[in-house]
This record gives structure tokens, C-alpha cells and sequence, in this order.
């Protein structure tokens, strides 16, 4: 890929490159936005689906839903993970992203457990697992496309793009909820909190539109032009102690730590903020937003600060600070 890239003149690269990032990041933009806003808004939700139990118990039924969707992620990145090896990145893209989406607007669709009783809440978990599912293979699909776009050197830089789409999607979630909730006034409770879950059918139709737009992974055709690509990767994954070893090392030293500080830091805050010190819901929100938008460019100076000094020191250094922090 270098060779193709100095042939063409380091402008084209950057083009190029430029453009498939940004591709790549609304995208996963999108389908974050879709899965943050049952967070953002578990306690309406939790009165409108769990209505038949008290308080307290429709908020932790409420939070239990949201973590179903987590409890797929797994699932759904050995699915999708498959399935890219064998027919490309690109088109298992618009399947994820259309999982993604139809689920999404589903929910804004849904009866309440008012209308069709316990029927609701069992329809919700089961869109909340297919979202889960779809976002599984989405994040690490996104970043797999994005690395394999990147010139040598500048993995850390350009995939760190992909790392600020969770931000950014809980970021548009939030101002979604506060716009739809300044129009709607007191009808937001009732009925407005369905509308940030029927606007996503605007977002799908560009997600879609953008990911028709993209090319494969030049990696991903070289390896099938070659016949490189691996026939068995779950089996050669998983039952093979050398590559099983780093996945272990990957999956408890490096994700499960990223993921506790992100939503700890994210969603523990939002919910303490709002049921414990009983904060006004627009405030907690605006406060939330205001933390990630000033964060959001560290995502980016310490990708590209991995390209030089490497991953583990910034793993562990981030690690390292919430562990006291928190």
C-alpha cells in the first residue's frame, strides 16, 4: 500500500485517506447515537415499559435492558468479524448498520406496557440485543477498515478517529434529547421521548448512503486475491493457544479496563448525577456534554502519541489515573 501511495503523490493519499476515515467514523457516529439514546434516556423509558413495578425497580429493570445490549457486544463482534473475513468490510457495514438502525426506530415505535403489558418490555430487551449485536460488529469492524487504510507509522493516529465516534454519539444523543425536550415542553415525557428514536431513520438513510460510497479494504483484496484470508478464523482464534493468549491479553488488558473508565465516567456520572443528587435532567445532560466535548481532542493526541511511544504506556497510563481518579 506504501508503494501505491508514493506513487500517486502524498496528496492523493491524504485525500484518500481522509475521506475513508470520515466515512468510517459518521457511520459509527450514527450507530452510537442509536445505542446511547436508551441510556440517556433509561428513566423515562424505565416508567413508560416497567410501569408495573415501583421506582426503583423500574430503573434498575431499566438499566438491566441497557446492559443487554453490552452482553451481545461480544456475540455480535465474532458474527460480524466472521462474516468481514469472508465477504469484506464494506458490506458487512450495511448490515450492521442497518440492524442498527430498524432497531432503533422500532423502539420509537414500540407500545408501552400500558397498551400491549408485559409483551413491551420483552420486544424492548430483544431490540436492545440486536442493537448490542449490530454495534458489536460495527466498532471493531470500523477500526479493522480504518487500520487497514492506514500508512505505516499512523495506525494509532487514524484509528483514534473511530475512538472519538463514541463520544461524538453520545454527544448528538444528548443534544437530540435537550432539542426535542425545549419544543415538546412537558409532552416530552409522555410521547416526545420517542422522537431522538424516529429522527435515527434521517440518520440511517445518510449511513447508508455514505458506506454505499466506500471501497474494500485494499488489505482485505489483496488477502482474498492471494488466498491469505483465514478459512476457520473463529476455530484458528480460539483453539489456538498462541492466538487465544492474545486475545485474553487483549480482551482483560486492554478493552475491559477502557470500557469500566468510559462508562463509569460517562453514564455512573450522568445517573448519580440525576438520581442521586436529584440534579434537574437538562443540567445533568449539558454537564455531560460540556465533559465529553472537552475531551474529545485528547482521544486523537493520544493516538497519535501511541505512534510514537507506543500503545501499552498510554493504556496503562490512562488506566493508571482513573484508578485514582475514580
Amino acid at each position: 500500500m506504501a508503494s501505491t501511495a508514493n506513487a500517486a503523490g502524498a496528496p492523493a493519499l491524504d485525500i484518500s485517506h481522509r475521506r475513508v476515515i470520515l466515512a468510517s467514523s459518521l457511520g459509527t457516529v450514527f450507530e452510537w447515537y442509536d445505542f446511547y439514546l436508551y441510556g440517556s434516556l433509561a428513566a423515562i423509558i424505565g416508567k413508560q415499559f416497567f410501569s408495573a413495578l415501583n421506582e426503583a425497580s423500574q430503573m434498575v429493570f431499566s438499566l438491566l435492558a441497557f446492559a443487554a445490549g453490552f452482553a451481545v457486544r461480544p456475540f455480535g463482534a465474532l458474527v460480524f468479524g466472521r462474516l468481514g473475513d469472508l465477504v469484506g468490510r464494506k458490506y458487512t457495514f450495511l448490515i450492521t448498520i442497518l440492524i442498527m438502525g430498524l432497531s432503533t426506530f422500532l423502539v420509537g415505535i414500540l407500545p408501552g406496557y400500558a397498551s400491549i403489558g408485559v409483551a413491551a418490555p420483552v420486544l424492548l430487551i430483544a431490540l436492545r440485543l440486536l442493537q448490542g449485536l449490530a454495534l458489536g460488529g460495527e466498532y471493531g469492524g470500523a477500526a479493522t477498515y480504518v487500520a487497514e487504510h492506514a500508512p505505516h507509522g499512523k495506525r494509532g493516529f487514524y484509528t483514534s478517529f473511530i475512538q472519538i465516534t463514541a463520544t461524538f454519539g453520545l454527544f448528538l444523543s444528548l443534544l437530540v434529547i435537550l432539542g426535542c425536550k425545549l419544543w415538546l415542553g412537558a409532552r416530552f415525557d409522555v410521547w416526545g421521548w420517542r422522537m431522538p428514536f424516529l429522527i435515527s431513520a434521517i440518520l440511517l438513510a445518510v449511513s447508508v448512503y455514505i458506506r454505499m460510497q466506500l471501497n474494500e479494504s485494499p488489505v482485505f483484496q489483496q488477502m482474498k486475491a492471494e488466498g491469505k484470508h483465514s478459512k476457520a478464523p473463529l476455530t484458528e482464534a480460539f483453539l489456538r493457544w498462541d492466538n487465544l493468549k492474545l486475545v485474553l491479553l487483549a480482551l482483560f488488558g486492554a478493552t475491559a479496563g477502557q470500557a469500566v473508565v468510559w462508562y463509569c465516567g460517562q453514564f455512573y456520572a450522568m445517573y448519580f448525577l440525576g438520581s442521586t443528587l436529584k440534579i434537574e435532567a437538562t443540567t445533568t445532560q449539558l454537564l455531560i456534554a460540556a465533559a465529553l466535548l472537552a475531551a474529545t481532542p485528547f482521544f486523537v493526541f493520544f493516538g497519535w502519541l501511541s505512534d510514537r511511544i507506543g500503545r501499552k504506556p498510554v493504556v496503562l497510563a490512562g488506566c493508571l489515573l482513573a484508578a485514582l481518579t475514580y
